[in-house]
C-alpha cells in the first residue's frame, strides 16, 4: 500500500513531499512605485520638483504672483528684446559718431556750449550723433547736431533717479541694461568723442580704449575733448601705467586729446577714409 505523505510546512514555504528540498527562490517583490516625473520642454522634473500645474496652465491663468517677470530665465528674454529693439532702430542709421560727457554740465557753462559745437560740426560733416540721451553734455550735442539739421539720436538709461530723453533726441530708445545700451554705441558708431566727465564717461572712454586695444572693433578713433581736463588722467597713464608696462606705448597711441573741434572732424574723418 502506497502512503501519500502529509505536506510538511518550513516556515512561509510549504514542501509537498517529505522528502522534497527546500526552494532557494525568494519570495516575489512588488514592482517599485514610479517615481512622480514631469517634462517642461527639454527639462525633466522628479520627485520634490515636480510642479502640480503645467506650464500652459499657468499662462492662461491670471491669478497668482507677479514675482515671476523677475526671474532671471525672463530677464533673458527682456535682454534679447533691447537687442532686437535697439538694432531694429539703429540698422538704417547713416554713419554716426557716439560722444560721451557729463549729465551734470550746465547749460550756462562752456563745456556745454562746446558740447553744441561738437554735435553741429559732426551734423555739418555729414554724421548723426549718438548720445546718452540725458542732459548736460549729452543734450549739448544733441541739440547742436539738431539745430544744424543733422540725425539726433539718444539712447537712454533705466536709473534710481528720474531722468528722461532730452528735448533735442529725433530718434530714441531706454533701455534697461547698460550692456545692451553699450553694445548699440559702438556697433553703430565710427568714432567715440569724449567730452569732460564722471565715472559714466570714463567707463565709456575705457571701454572703447579696451575694444580697440583688443581689435574687437577697427579704426576707432577715441578723442579726448578738453586738454586741461584730461591732461592729468593721461600723464598718469604714461608716467604710471605704460612706465609699469602695463599697456605699451601704441596703446596711448590710441588717444587723441584736442580742444579744436575742427580737428576732432579730421581725426574721425581721416579713420573712415582708412576703413575698409
Amino acid at each position: 500500500m502506497q502512503v501519500t505523505p502529509r505536506p510538511a510546512s518550513r516556515g512561509a514555504v510549504t514542501v509537498t513531499g517529505v522528502n522534497a528540498p527546500p526552494t532557494s527562490s525568494p519570495p516575489p517583490v512588488e514592482p517599485e512605485r514610479r517615481r512622480p516625473e514631469r517634462s517642461r520642454g527639454p527639462v525633466v522634473l522628479r520627485r520634490g520638483q515636480v510642479e502640480p500645474s503645467t506650464t500652459d496652465q499657468r499662462l492662461l491663468d491670471r491669478r497668482g504672483p507677479s514675482d515671476w517677470v523677475h526671474t532671471d530665465s525672463w530677464r533673458v528674454l527682456r535682454i534679447q528684446s533691447e537687442f532686437v529693439e535697439g538694432f531694429g532702430l539703429l540698422a538704417e542709421v547713416p554713419r554716426a559718431v557716439s560722444v560721451f560727457g557729463s549729465a551734470r554740465t550746465t547749460p550756462d557753462s562752456p563745456d556745454y556750449a562746446l558740447g553744441r559745437e561738437i554735435g553741429a560740426a559732426l551734423a555739418a560733416a555729414g554724421w548723426a550723433v549718438i548720445t546718452g540721451g540725458g542732459p548736460g553734455a549729452m543734450e549739448a550735442v544733441n541739440r547742436g547736431a539738431q539745430e544744424a539739421g543733422g540725425l539726433s539720436i539718444g539712447l537712454g538709461i533705466e536709473l534710481p533717479f528720474e531722468q528722461h530723453l532730452n528735448e533735442w533726441v529725433d530718434l530714441g530708445i531706454n533701455f534697461r541694461y547698460f550692456f545692451a545700451r553699450k553694445t548699440m554705441f559702438v556697433k553703430y558708431a565710427q568714432a567715440f568723442v569724449i567730452l569732460p566727465g564722471g565715472f559714466g564717461t570714463m567707463d565709456e572712454l575705457f571701454e572703447a580704449l579696451t575694444l580697440v586695444q583688443t581689435r574687437k572693433v577697427n579704426q576707432f578713433p577715441v578723442v579726448l575733448v578738453g586738454t586741461a581736463y584730461w591732461s592729468g588722467l593721461v600723464q598718469w597713464l604714461r608716467s604710471t601705467v605704460l612706465t609699469g608696462g602695463k599697456v605699451a606705448e601704441q596703446d596711448l597711441a590710441l588717444l587723441h586729446v584736442t580742444d579744436s573741434v575742427a580737428h576732432i572732424v579730421d581725426v574721425i574723418a581721416a579713420a573712415d577714409q582708412e576703413r575698409p
